[in-house]
Parts: C-alpha cells; sequence; structure tokens
C-alpha cells in the first residue's frame, strides 16, 4: 500500500465497513494530518509506514475495537485525554456529574474527592473550571492511575493529587465537601451493555456484583463519615437504577435525594447532601 492515495485508504475502510467518520479520523491520526485534509485530498499519495500502520488499525476498528484505544485519545468537555485499554472511555453521560457539580454550593476553596478516577477526566474537567478547588483524584487500578498521572501532568500539574486506593482504604480520615464517583455499575450478563463495550473496555471498571449495585452501595454506606456538613455526594449509575441508588442514600440519613436525567431524558446521576 506504499503508493496508496488517501481516497484509496478510504476506500478500502469504507469496504471493511467502518463508519466514514471513523475512517477520517483513523487516517488522518496515522498520517499526523488534520481530518479535513483527508477530505480535501483525496489524491495524497501515502507514505508506507503509514499506508501499513493505517491497515492494521483499520482491521482492528472493523473487528470493533474502539477508535479510543485506536488512536490513544478522547474529547471530553474542553479537554482532550490520553486514554488505554486501561481505562474506560469518558462518555458525554458523565458530564452530567461534572457540571452538576459545578452548580453545587460548595466553599471557594473546596476539598473535592473523586472515587475511580480512570483516565483522570472527572477530576480534570473539575480543575479546569475550579482552579481553587482542592481535588484528590483515586483508583485500585495501577495501570490506570498511571494514565491518569499522564493527564494531570499535561493538563493541570500540581492541581489534581492521584492516590492508589480501593475506594477509601488507603486515605487518611479526612472529610470532603463533595465526594463524586462514576463507580462500576453494570451487571454480569446485562443484555444493555453493547458488545464492543464489554470486549475491550476494563471489565473492573465496568462490573459490580448484587445486580450491579455493590460498589454504589459501598460508596452510600462510606458517605455520612466522609462529607464534611452540608457537603454533597454524586453518583453517577445505570439509566434503570436511581430508585435503588435514592433509597440507598436515604437509608445512611442523607438528605435532599434526587435523581437527574441526562440529555436522553433518563435518571443518570443521584445527588445527596450531608444534613448540618
Amino acid at each position: 500500500m506504499a503508493a496508496a492515495t488517501l481516497g484509496e485508504a478510504m476506500r478500502h475502510a469504507r469496504g471493511l465497513g467502518l463508519a466514514r467518520l471513523d475512517a477520517e479520523l483513523l487516517l488522518a491520526h496515522v498520517c499526523g494530518i488534520p481530518r479535513s485534509r483527508v477530505v480535501a485530498r483525496p489524491e495524497q499519495v501515502l507514505e508506507a509506514a503509514c499506508g501499513e500502520r493505517f491497515l492494521e488499525l483499520a482491521d482492528r476498528r472493523a473487528l470493533g475495537e474502539p477508535l479510543a484505544y485506536l488512536t490513544g485519545r478522547k474529547g471530553f468537555m474542553n479537554i482532550e485525554l490520553e486514554v488505554t485499554a486501561d481505562v474506560l472511555i469518558p462518555r458525554p453521560e458523565t458530564e452530567l456529574l461534572v457540571t452538576t457539580a459545578l452548580t453545587l454550593p460548595l466553599p471557594e476553596r473546596a476539598c473535592v474527592l473523586e472515587l475511580g478516577t480512570g483516565s483522570g477526566a472527572i477530576a480534570l474537567a473539575l480543575a479546569q473550571a475550579r482552579p481553587a478547588w482542592g481535588i484528590l483524584a483515586t483508583d485500585v487500578s495501577p495501570a490506570a492511575l498511571a494514565v491518569a498521572g499522564r493527564n494531570v501532568s499535561r493538563i493541570a500539574p500540581a492541581r489534581v493529587r492521584l492516590i492508589g486506593s480501593d475506594w477509601f482504604a488507603a486515605l487518611a480520615p479526612e472529610r470532603f465537601d463533595l465526594l463524586l464517583a462514576n463507580p462500576p455499575y453494570v451487571a454480569a450478563g446485562d443484555p444493555e451493555l453493547a458488545a464492543d463495550v464489554a470486549a475491550h473496555e476494563p471489565g473492573l471498571a465496568l462490573f459490580a456484583a448484587e445486580a450491579g449495585l455493590a460498589d454504589l452501595a459501598a460508596l452510600a454506606a462510606a458517605a455520612p463519615e466522609r462529607l464534611r456538613p452540608d457537603g454533597f455526594i454524586l453518583l453517577e449509575h445505570g439509566h434503570r437504577q436511581g430508585g435503588a441508588v435514592r433509597r440507598l442514600l436515604h437509608a445512611v440519613g442523607l438528605k435532599q435525594v434526587r435523581s437527574l436525567t441526562d440529555d436522553a431524558a433518563k435518571e443518570r446521576v443521584t445527588i445527596a447532601r450531608q444534613p448540618p
């Protein structure tokens, strides 16, 4: 494929069944050029190495490997993150967690804990929007923390602290103005989970016992001892789990419990507040 053009590479990818946008983004990534050039210059000749690499990635994409893992990049809100197969791919639904956090009546120098940070998407989006907040982010996976660490170093150095911890296990007994998490909440065998997600994204970050509620329950149970008076907890969850999560938060004595809907009008985030 040494003499192939951008247009021929695109036709090859389309023949494999790739969506046009995916093919354009892959080709732009491999060649180190803007996507607009892929569209505007189909006659441009590919270097041999670019052509071979594109063939490899196109084949992998055709087999269902997520585009973000192939390019190593994914946008989230106003930041671009490095992602690998060690972390979940940030999704638009999770933006609700961030935008809700930014509306809360928190101190100017709020103390914030994100649990299960993965790529660092949530913590970094908050750090960008609220530079004065003190943000601590944890993950149980050393590989995920390595990805988050590189993102923090590039996007918001010294503004997010990272700690390896299984939820609160490795943390000092401090309290926070805000706890938030997008924990594992998918039940094993959930038929609604996309096949490519199940096949390629880390099961440690996806699946939870007790019909997907085990980790949500653990976080809810710990919240009263980890929140400051009038502090908040925000939990992302499956669109059918809102009622169960509300019950978990009510059961531990938290107040102002309510679920918020995403752009598809599905309950996606539940919020609760520590009494004064």
